[in-house]
């Protein structure tokens, strides 16, 4: 059973509340939970929010929507999936993250198709180079190296962003890399800062009324058109707050005992 878990919080420090921010009036989620139950390798979808009151709306909505939501740790967001995964015990789990709108069903099956194809214990599609656009990230983790990951990780960067323990411990761990055929690392379609936001409502506004199901071809053909599109958010870095998180593990280790 392959279980996709949906990281959302409410608390972004850069665009708070960004993840109910409206689309041609409706909570940008809700179109990121349309498009990943497109994808035909997913058999459930959980939205794994926090148990903060910030997150109370959030957990309103979803559940409104009739999409299954579980609270867990604000911060410790590595425990919050464990603790959603371990209730319905799946083969694989997906981590997506709820600032890609513009997620591609067809490049997330092809991931998890890859993961299992090569029986890896983990497998992202941004790794080691990027060539999809920044917003299509997938990361694909057999449960069994979850609960391992789970146990062993302790550096705030491996428990906050859930993942880094895999590819940062990669002779305890199969891992692979999905690739597409073009380098398209250079577009950024993630929802972290108003410019962000505003780039996708309008390539929303082109695209979701005349084919709801678009996909990373349309939004491509949607740019050859409109090419100021790319100037929106152009001045941003790719994984900002990462390297935020690796700034806590250097002040983390000065403060550990030695080892």
């Amino acid at each position: 059973m392959n279980l996709a878990i949906l990281q959302a919080r409410m608390s972004s420090s850069r665009l708070p509340g960004k993840v109910l921010r409206p689309i041609l009036g409706r909570p940008m989620i809700l179109y990121q939970v349309e498009r990943i139950l497109d994808a035909k390798k997913i058999d459930l979808l959980v939205v794994a929010t926090s148990t903060d009151a910030s997150d109370d709306c959030l957990y309103q909505v979803c559940r409104a929507a009739g999409i299954r939501c579980e609270r867990g740790s604000l911060e410790d967001v590595l425990d919050r999936f464990h603790q959603v995964a371990a209730r319905f015990a799946p083969d694989q789990v997906i981590r997506l993250t709820a600032d890609c709108p513009l997620m591609d069903p067809e490049i997330l099956d092809a991931t998890i198709a890859f993961h299992v194809k090569h029986d890896f214990d983990y497998t992202s599609n941004t790794l080691d180079g990027p060539t999809f656009p920044h917003g299509l990230d997938a990361e694909v983790i057999r449960f069994e190296s979850l609960k391992r990951a789970w146990r062993e990780a302790r550096l705030p960067s491996e428990r906050e962003h859930v993942t880094p323990y895999f590819y940062q411990h990669r002779n305890l761990f199969r891992v692979g890399v999905y690739r597409g055929g073009r380098d398209l690392s250079g577009y950024r379609w993630t929802v972290d800062e108003p410019e962000d936001l505003e780039l996708v409502r309008r390539i929303y506004e082109a695209l979701y009324p005349v084919k709801p199901g678009f996909r990373m071809a349309d939004v491509l053909a949607l740019w050859e058109r409109e090419p100021g599109l790319a100037l929106i958010n152009s001045r941003f870095k790719r994984n900002e707050a990462f390297a935020k998180s690796l700034a806590r593990d250097r002040e983390f280790l000065d403060g550990s005992p030695a080892l």
